[in-house]
């Protein structure tokens, strides 16, 4: 299992979303992804593309303006 980290600190829509999917290409199953942010809509929006995926959504965490969100593929 490998873990993944994106930085997608200082992006706006969609690149957060856009390197989040190119992630979980690459992601075998099991490895985790773990997204860092600060662009509020991609807060919400990589949680639901997680959901439409029927990927795992282990965590999103992040108050102000940084976020995490972690992932299992």
């Amino acid at each position: 299992m490998a873990e993944i980290k994106i930085n997608c600190l200082g992006e706006t829509c969609p690149i957060p979303l856009v390197e989040t999917r190119k992630a979980i290409r690459k992601a075998l199953p099991g490895d985790i992804i773990e997204i860092t942010g600060d662009h509020p809509a991609s807060k919400k929006e990589i949680p639901m593309a997680v959901q439409e995926m029927g990927l795992e959504l282990l965590e999103v965490k992040g108050d102000g303006g940084t976020w995490t969100i972690r992932i299992r593929r």
